[in-house]
Order: structure tokens, then sequence, then C-alpha cells
């Protein structure tokens, strides 16, 4: 069994933030393999199906970003999960929009979905997809306020046509860790060479 968690935030003002990049990737796997999230469980909506001879399931907490964690961890128990098998999805701000980077293990980087996954999971070696949103470059006091309304903000309409195939990538990259393993999808997704919208 494979858990697929993308963060974000619940609630239709949040659902095209960039924050929320992790549940658009989930909403957009869900559809290609026509998996319905119709179900409530472990304070997130969840949906499962069988891809290429494997069990998975799709979730989005919804518990708000910062207790992602606690919402992940009752769904690896409620479908005995192991770490191995989990993988969670979510944005970076260190990455320019268009860039996706699996890796195992780590810091949570200022991240508060992964900070709260790692302190309720006692462990930080799961796998993560970390998609790109991009960092404003500002010069301006209240910093961390702007960075809030930065990833709380909608993606603008020249970053939609890199969105869609951001989503798409994450969605093969996923399709790959699922039946190829860690090693296969970081060898042919890592590469920022090939990613859209990055020279």
């Amino acid at each position: 069994m494979k858990l697929i968690v993308g963060l974000g935030n619940p609630g239709k003002e949040y659902s095209t933030n960039r924050h929320n990049i992790g549940f658009l990737c989930i909403n957009r796997f869900a559809k290609i393999n026509k998996i319905s999230l119709d179900k409530k469980q472990s304070q997130a909506r969840t949906g499962s199906g069988r891809i290429a001879g494997n069990d998975v399931v799709l979730a989005k907490p919804q518990t708000y970003m910062n207790a992602s964690g606690c919402s992940i961890k009752l769904l690896m128990q409620k479908h005995n999960v192991s770490l191995e098998d989990l993988i969670i999805i979510h944005d970076d701000l260190d990455f320019p929009l268009g860039k996706v980077r699996i890796r195992k293990g780590g810091s949570a980087g200022g991240h508060n979905g992964i900070k709260s996954a790692i302190a309720n999971l006692g462990n930080q070696d799961f796998t993560r997809i970390r998609v790109g949103i991009g960092r404003p470059q500002i010069e301006t006091l209240n910093k961390d306020r702007y960075i809030v309304d930065y990833v709380l903000g909608d993606f603008s309409p020249d970053e939609k046509a890199i969105l869609d195939e951001t989503l798409q990538r994450v969605c093969d990259a996923v399709l790959c860790l699922i039946t190829e393993g860690l090693s296969s999808a970081m060898n042919k997704f890592n590469s920022s060479a090939k990613q859209p919208g990055l020279e």
C-alpha cells in the first residue's frame, strides 16, 4: 500500500493558492487515474485505487497546513502503511516555479506541513516531492508577512501555463515512484534541464 499525500489548506478560499500545489497535484493524479477523492477519514479527504498492480491511497489533509502531520499519522495507522511507502507532495519556496525535486529524508526546510509530519511521525526518512513556487524578491522590513501573503496568493496568468506542465510532471514522478522506485524516479526527475519553465 502506497500513501500519497498532498499538502495544502482546506476551503475554497485557499484552493488555488501557491501553498496548495500539493492538493492540486493530488487532484490531477486522482483525475488521471480515475480515483474519486470522496471519502473522509483520519482528518483527510481520501480516495483509493490500484495503479500498475499497486494499492494506493491518495489524501489531502483537512487539518490546515500546520497540523498536517496529525492526519498523516492517522492515515498511516489506518492503512498500515510503512514510512517507506509514504510520499508527501508540497510546495517549495527555494525552487523556481516549474522545478520538481524528489528526495528522501532531510529537514523540514522551514515548511510547516513537513515540520508537522516529522514531529508526528518522529522520523524524517520519508519521500517528498518538492514542487517549486518561486521566492519573491523583496526589499521590505516585514519580509515574513510578505512571504505569507505570497504563498497564500493565487498563481498569476503567466504562471498558470507553467503550472499545468508542472502538475503533469509531478503526476509522472508519482507514477515512477510507485512502479520503479526512488532511485529511478530521482534519476529521471531531478534534472532541472528537463523541467517546465526552466532553461
